[in-house]
């Protein structure tokens, strides 16, 4: 990896433990924790009342994403789930709800304090069939053939190696598996410095792919039945996406 590259990856890491800090230790008010500050593209009030009413305020509090992949994603009972850099934890216990008892919900993130923030809401919330795991996005510790579904929630955009990400993603899925993710996409027209220009990396803005690139990319990495759906604008040509896609049945490594 790059110099660039790690630092990058430092940055986006500092930012998102800042956050998990700010919400177990500063960010307590008389009525519950604050949310983490971000605008209203991003966040909790991308979930339904009755999904935020159901879950731990912490959890609910530490919500940067910029859509809600457990209502994309189509689970069903008994399936075993992948959510790419977990944070405090949202995703993994509506995913852990939505399989059910006889199905596994993993959260994978690199940063320490979501993953404590996580943990302690998984305990509040009496999840039992979830599992955090540290990592990164682009090695993920897992077997290959391991999950049915792979969710993620504007994190891609934030990789430093997206190649990475998707091979690592078609590894851990087992045959016939599926992706549905949130995103932050950007309009082919739009360069990489136009891109930087909308948003910092840590922002989640200037990282984002193209709708070409994020095709080509999935596309690269063995997927089919790939599809990129905007579902709001979150900057100048640069919107929030629902992508899916499969990986196909007999797939061997590409």
């Amino acid at each position: 990896m790059s110099e660039q590259s790690t630092d990058l990856r430092e940055t986006v890491r500092r930012r998102y433990a800042a956050a998990a800090v700010q919400v177990t230790e500063g960010g307590t008010a008389c009525c519950g924790p604050q949310p983490v500050e971000v605008d209203e593209n991003f966040g909790s009030t991308l979930y339904a009342t009755e999904e935020r009413d159901a879950l731990p305020a912490e959890a609910v509090a530490a919500s940067l994403g910029c859509g809600n992949p457990t209502a994309v994603a189509e689970l069903r009972d008994g399936e075993r789930v992948l959510d790419l850099g977990s944070g405090g934890g949202i995703d993994v216990l509506l995913s852990a709800r939505r399989v059910g008892p006889t199905g596994k919900a993993y959260g994978l993130d690199m940063t320490e304090e979501m993953l404590a923030l996580a943990l302690a809401n998984a305990a509040k919330a009496g999840a039992t069939n979830v599992e955090f795991l540290k990592g990164t996005i682009e090695a993920i510790p897992l077997p290959a053939d391991t999950v049915d579904v792979v969710i993620s929630n504007c994190v891609i955009n934030l990789s430093v190696d997206k190649p990475a990400v998707f091979a690592e993603t078609f590894r851990v899925l087992r045959p016939g598996g599926r992706i549905g993710v949130s995103d932050v996409v950007a309009d082919d027209a739009l360069t990489p410095g136009q891109r930087a220009l909308r948003g910092d990396y840590v922002g989640c803005i200037a990282g984002a792919l193209s709708f070409a690139e994020y095709r080509a990319g999935l596309e690269a990495a063995g997927f089919t039945d790939v599809s990129i759906t905007p579902t709001h604008q979150v900057a100048d040509g640069m919107h929030s996406a629902i992508v899916r896609a499969v990986k196909p049945s007999a797939a061997g490594q590409p």
